[in-house]
């Protein structure tokens, strides 16, 4: 008898699996993971003790409705409870998102390169991927993607800052674009790197979403907050949006540890805010010395930067490696270089100049 596999949906043939920021080796020189846009620092004061607590119940399931952390949002954000769900991760919420809006014949829309999670979770849903070509500015083309929504489109990311590149869309454009889009459309304001951002001409997203049903704002804990490892994140949305997004949620997976300590990290905004002015300033430092030596180095308002490599991006990830740091490159196009602790970055920078000297 000829042995039969179980019939798996056509729809995952050929799906890019997700690849994580490179580890930095445990034994070797490479010292510090420059990857993942991790925050270099230890949690905030008081959510170490905060999770640990948690853990000694974690015999018992988490409280599905995380409704500490809800309320805590609530207030913090000055949105009703009902217009907020979370999930593991923004990119678990991003899925959900998807999830909720398209199917096999619909289209999701991203700019590319970006967030590299964009294409996987819409082939899941079985939803077709409309990527455009971000402008030679390494910006969202916000006009062309307006010209190419179609009857199918059910879903648009706008990544800001733009995952791996930094950009930014300011407020002017962004309005223009959300004018063009359809009502029945749903925008979804991925700011997973929104405490970075310096430049005033960038909105928040929640004063876009205030005024317009079609407009999601997606938020994490996972970087400026130095939450990653707990995965939780969060969307802001219209309560039909929002009552979408906690039907298609795994039951219990934003775990007790990552709700207690999320809420703990909400209530030490002051001592976030002098941790992520200290990477902003090292940011600033770093491109300013990319720039120095000759490198193009797009503005960013995230925690990392972009240099485009093209075909010498993986031998500049090797060199990298070589000297203590990994990066994450993306073959054929460039790395991203998460800002770090300063020793990382010097030695990134080491590299940088010595690389273009070659070039």
């Amino acid at each position: 008898m000829t042995e039969k596999s179980p019939k798996l949906r056509a729809a995952l043939d050929g799906i890019p699996t997700y690849k994580p920021g490179k580890p930095a080796a445990a034994d070797g020189p490479t010292a510090f993971k420059l990857s993942s846009n991790e925050n270099p620092y230890p949690p905030l004061a008081g959510v170490l003790e905060t999770a640990t607590a948690a853990a000694a119940s974690f015999n018992r399931y988490p409280d599905m409705a995380c409704t500490a952390l809800m309320a805590e949002l609530a207030e913090r954000f000055d949105v009703p409870p009902e217009h907020l769900a979370t999930g593991t991760g923004s990119v678990g919420v991003a899925q959900q998102l998807v999830q909720s809006t398209a199917g096999p014949g619909d289209e999701v829309m991203y700019a590319w390169r970006s967030f590299e999670a964009y294409p996987i979770i819409s082939q899941i849903s079985g939803a077709t991927s409309v990527r455009v070509p971000l402008t030679d500015g390494e910006v969202h083309d916000l006009d062309a993607m307006a010209d190419a929504v179609t009857e199918r489109t059910r879903l648009i990311f706008v990544c800001n800052p733009n995952n791996p590149t930094g950009t930014v869309v300011g407020r002017d454009g962004l309005t223009r674009f959300l004018d063009r889009v359809p009502n029945d459309v749903l925008v979804v304001l991925d700011e997973a790197y929104i405490e970075f951002i310096r430049d005033e001409r960038v909105p928040n997203g929640i004063e876009l979403y205030r005024e317009r049903p079609n407009v999601c704002v997606l938020r994490t804990f996972s970087k400026a907050y130095g939450l990653a490892g707990l995965r939780v994140g969060f969307a802001i949305a219209h309560e039909p949006v929002a009552a979408a997004l906690r039907k298609t949620a795994v039951p219990f997976g934003v775990s007790q540890l990552a709700q207690d300590a999320a809420v703990a990290s909400l209530r030490s905004e002051d001592a976030l805010r002098e941790r992520v002015e200290a990477l902003v300033a090292e940011r600033a430092r770093v491109s300013e010395a990319l720039a120095g030596q000759g490198w193009t180095v797009p503005t960013s308002q995230a925690n990392f930067v972009w240099l485009r490599l093209g075909e010498r991006t993986v031998d500049f990830a090797a060199a990298c490696e070589a000297a203590g740091v990994v990066v994450r490159p993306f073959a054929g196009e460039g790395v991203r270089v998460t800002i770090g602790e300063d020793e990382a970055n010097d030695v990134f920078l080491r590299v940088a100049e010595e690389f273009r000297k070659e070039l």
